[in-house]
């Protein structure tokens, strides 16, 4: 007989996916999902010992094959009543298309997958970046077409190409500013379903992907905007699972298809402060 409790599917075995994900699930069954194996494993062993129950999966968000497997793997347990997404590559790790290929055209399929099959009541998460926000404005077709294209065409739109898109800091920029977007209309569809949907975009957070960064060829445009945004310091994966919780939780059911940039100020500098460019 299936077991209807409700699951959490996470995608993204890293710091922050864990931190929200020990926020909105006790009582509730855990999908662990990541591209590595080993790190499903590791992550599932550190909340198995906090008292959740875990399932692992691999998972390659860019691959819809992959998605719908785990969509398959989630539902089989019982109902999603929550999906947090926090998969995804660095400036630093990959090149502009690959980039593109997870970090947004990844993202269009979780949404579009889980979002079929996503619980009245339901809310999801996904984990865009500050980055998105220092994206100059986009023109009001440009917005539409990352929100709205069909997912199997988001990636032949020009303004995608590699012509267009050169740099690996540019096409995190623009996959950034793509998930708010396809997240705001992804709620309308959702909502539907009676279900929400939000982006977090964090700043500077402690993980192992912003210690890449700091080390990385950005490293000092990073020790920068710690320096100089209001709070001084970078954030913590807690602080940003304290967000998650609000948006999913019972004092969140009013928020859908927002983005909630939390980055200690390094936006307000960028734009207005001491980090603006010359």
């Amino acid at each position: 007989m299936k077991d209807l409790s409700n699951v959490i599917v996470v995608i993204g075995a890293g710091s922050i996916g864990q931190a929200i994900a020990r926020r909105v699930s006790a009582g509730k069954h855990v999908v662990l999902a990541d591209l590595k194996q080993e790190n499903a494993d590791a992550a599932a062993k550190v909340l198995f010992d906090a008292g959740f129950e875990v399932t692992t999966a691999v998972v390659d968000v860019a691959s819809r094959e992959s998605v719908q497997a785990l969509v398959r793997t989630a539902t089989a347990i019982g109902e999603v009543s929550g999906v947090i997404h926090a998969a995804g590559v660095s400036p630093s790790q990959a090149s502009p298309a690959t980039i593109l290929r997870v970090d947004l055209y990844g993202t269009a399929v979780v949404l579009e997958e889980f979002g079929n099959v996503i619980a009245k009541g339901g809310s999801a998460i996904v984990i865009a970046s500050q980055s998105g926000h220092r994206l100059p404005a986009l023109s009001a077709e440009q917005n539409k077409a990352l929100a709205t294209t069909p997912v199997e065409e988001l990636l032949a739109l020009p303004m995608l190409q590699p012509a267009q898109v050169t740099d690996p800091l540019n096409a995190y920029q623009i996959s950034k500013r793509a998930n708010s977007l396809r997240v705001m209309a992804e709620a309308v569809r959702w909502g539907k379903r009676g279900a929400r949907v939000n982006t977090i975009s964090p700043g500077i957070i402690f993980t192992p992907l912003a210690r890449d960064e700091l080390n990385g060829p950005r490293g000092d445009g990073y020790r920068r905007m710690i320096d100089t945004c209001a709070a001084g310091r970078g954030g913590t994966p807690d602080e940003v699972g304290a967000v998650g919780a609000l948006l999913m939780g019972p004092e969140g059911t009013f928020i859908t298809g927002s983005d909630f940039l939390m980055d200690g100020g390094v936006t307000a500098a960028y734009w207005y402060g001491d980090l603006s460019p010359k």
